[in-house]
């Protein structure tokens, strides 16, 4: 029940898209705050991109441990770092003062989490995730 979950819940921030749409969604919602959502939602697509370029020089392997197989799929087997971790750190950066800080850290926190229990990243991949997010989001341009 608990892997089911977990997976359900990880496949939402799939290429950041449960991220990018909250920003969207929120924003059409709430006009007077359309820019800075729509800025979080750049946000998000961004650190996606910038993970992606990281991962692809990397190239670390996804784990592989013996009888033990991942409880997801997963679109490429590079693990380093986590995009999940890093989409949904930018958001949490980026959305901070639309939403409570501590609601959008604690789903980052359950994305980030979910992935080496789902035995598709090492806990150094989701770390570096998580960081990478949150630098891609200060950095961004106000």
């Amino acid at each position: 029940m608990l892997e089911r979950a977990a997976g359900v819940y990880s496949r939402l921030g799939e290429h950041g898209s449960g991220w990018i749409g909250l920003g969207l969604v929120l924003g059409a919602l709430d006009p007077r705050a359309r820019p800075r959502w729509a800025r979080g939602a750049h946000i998000v697509a961004a650190s996606y991109g910038v993970n992606q370029a990281v991962k692809f020089v990397v190239r670390r392997p996804r784990p592989q441990l013996p009888g033990l197989p991942p409880l997801t799929r997963t679109i490429t087997r590079l693990s380093f770092p986590s995009a999940h971790a890093t989409t949904a750190f930018a958001g949490a950066r980026a959305y901070t003062g639309l939403v409570p800080a501590g609601a959008l850290y604690l789903a980052a926190g359950l994305t980030a989490v979910s992935r080496p229990y789902l035995g598709v990243h090492y806990p150094s991949d989701v770390l570096a995730g998580a960081a990478l997010g949150t630098l891609t989001a200060e950095l961004w341009p106000s």
